[in-house]
């Protein structure tokens, strides 16, 4: 039996068709917050990211982005693009799909690493050396 992939739809437009929204009527069929994010205007830096965007979907630059701009939203026009966005220590890469239209780029980078513990260190104590085997 084959599968088809099923079409992506957004508050049932498609990705063309939100592509060629502008800013204001995309944040019409946001949820609230997205909506007053994209209502309140980008920031400088946002800005900048939206011209390296823009730039990169036109053809005239073939390398990747960096950025710091983790409260940046994921837009259409981002959609299948490969974005290095900074954790704090690292760029870590995001490629943009579209179910990640309105999220933010900083929740695709984690910051924290998970803590882990390992054997008791050395001068530790008796009672710390006798790990409990369960």
């Amino acid at each position: 039996m084959i599968t088809m992939k099923k079409e992506f739809t957004y508050k049932g437009k498609t990705l063309e068709e939100i592509k060629a929204f502008s800013i204001k009527e995309l944040a019409d069929i946001m949820p609230a917050r997205q909506r007053r994010s994209l209502l309140r205007g980008f920031t400088d830096a946002q800005k900048i990211l939206l011209a390296e965007v823009k730039k990169h979907n036109e053809g005239k630059s073939k390398k990747t982005i960096k950025t710091h701009c983790r409260d940046m939203m994921v837009l259409p026009n981002m959609v299948g693009m490969d974005i290095l966005v900074y954790s704090g220590k690292v760029f870590d890469q995001v490629n943009v799909q579209e179910n990640m239209i309105g999220h933010l780029l900083g929740e695709f980078v984690l910051t924290r690493k998970r803590g882990t513990h390992s054997a008791p260190g050395v001068g530790a104590t008796r009672s710390s050396a006798s790990v409990s085997v369960k």
